[in-house]
This record gives C-alpha cells, sequence and structure tokens, in this order.
C-alpha cells in the first residue's frame, strides 16, 4: 500500500556509501505532518488521507479551514494533499506522520513544481538542435519550419519559445538512501523538482 509524506526541499549535499561510492542526495524536511481527514469508498467514493504540513498563523486561516483542522485538534496548515491507495483504517483523525514510516532502501515517487524559467526559446525548451553559427548560415536558434503549406496553419502542439517551468513535476523511482528521524530529514538519491524551499510530495513509487 501507498505511503505517503510532505516535506520541504532544503538543498543537495552528497553521503559516502559503505563501499566508498559518492551519492548524490536531496535533503528533504518532513516535520508536523497531521492527518486531518480519512476519506472512504462509502462516504466519499474513493479511499484516502488527507495530511496538513507546517502550521501557519491563525488570522491567514479562514473559518470553515479553523473548523476543519479543529476536529484533528491542530493549528491551520499551510499545505493540505491526499494521499490515495493507502489503508485508511491504519490512520486516526489528529495522527502524526513523520519520516520513520519510511526506511532505508525504499522506493518513491517526489512531486513538486519545477523551477519557473520565465519565456525561453525552442532550444532551451525543447531540447531542438541550432543551425550552423557559421556567417554564411541565417538560421542560428530559430524554432524551424512551422509546418505544411497545405493546412495554411501552425499545427497544435508545435514546439515553439514561450513560458517554462513552474509545472508539477512527478520524477519516480528515486532512493531513500538514509532517514534521520531525529531532525526529521530524508535524504533522497538524485534530484528533484523545485527550488530550495519548495513543498514535495513524497509517496511510494507505483512502478516499483
Amino acid at each position: 500500500m501507498t505511503k505517503g509524506i510532505l516535506g520541504r526541499k532544503i538543498g543537495m549535499t552528497q553521503v559516502f556509501a559503505d563501499n566508498g561510492n559518492l551519492i548524490p542526495v536531496t535533503v528533504v524536511e518532513a516535520a508536523e505532518n497531521v492527518v486531518l481527514q480519512k476519506k472512504t469508498v462509502e462516504a466519499d467514493g474513493y479511499a484516502a488521507v488527507q495530511i496538513g504540513f507546517e502550521n501557519k498563523r491563525e488570522k491567514l486561516a479562514n473559518k470553515p479551514e479553523q473548523g476543519h483542522v479543529a476536529k484533528a485538534s491542530t493549528a491551520p496548515k499551510r499545505f493540505v494533499r491526499e494521499f490515495r491507495d493507502v489503508s485508511v483504517e491504519e490512520y486516526e483523525v489528529g495522527q502524526e506522520v513523520n519520516v520513520s514510516i519510511f526506511a532505508e532502501g525504499d522506493i518513491v515517487d517526489v512531486t513538486g513544481i519545477s523551477k519557473g524559467k520565465g519565456f525561453q526559446g525552442s532550444i532551451k525548451r525543447h531540447g531542438q538542435s541550432r543551425g550552423p553559427m557559421a556567417h554564411g548560415s541565417r538560421y542560428h536558434r530559430r524554432p524551424g519550419s512551422m509546418g505544411p503549406v497545405a493546412p495554411n496553419r501552425v499545427f497544435k502542439g508545435k514546439a515553439l519559445p514561450g513560458r517554462m517551468g513552474g509545472e508539477q513535476i512527478t520524477v519516480q523511482n528515486l532512493e531513500i538512501v538514509k532517514v534521520d528521524a531525529e531532525r526529521n530529514l530524508l535524504l533522497i538519491k538524485g534530484n528533484v523538482p523545485g527550488a530550495r524551499k519548495a513543498l514535495l510530495k513524497i509517496k511510494t513509487a507505483v512502478k516499483a
């Protein structure tokens, strides 16, 4: 069954494995995860657990929010997300979820909002090849052909310049290298979406 937790990306560092290999890791802080609601197939049509992460000031929460978190006897939360395909019976409203639900070697999927890059050309945005940079060439970093003459329009989906990044991305099958329960830290092998301090959703890998 799926296990999940919310956290913040602290940054990247590196650790050494027992055999001396250097492993690049992303450090994720996952503190103060509280179960706010349990959803069941009978009542809601699907089974899920709603989890809140990181307290926010009372005055920033509206009345419905305050009433919702009061059932879990906790403070209003900055981020609220759901995890489906979980054993709902194992959770209780108000229960704290910490990093110890994961173990070293677990494979997880990490979801976050990618870094915004602003308006970018088709080479950076879509990985297109450029033309020759020689003086005779009049084609360097432009998008290339807009398509055939016949339909007299540009087809949907044509790779063109535009805003890049700032989208929800999931990186799959990442390994948890270390679990630091004392400091509520997860060390995940490789890189994950988002800038430093970005919110991340970490759950058991779908394809593992």
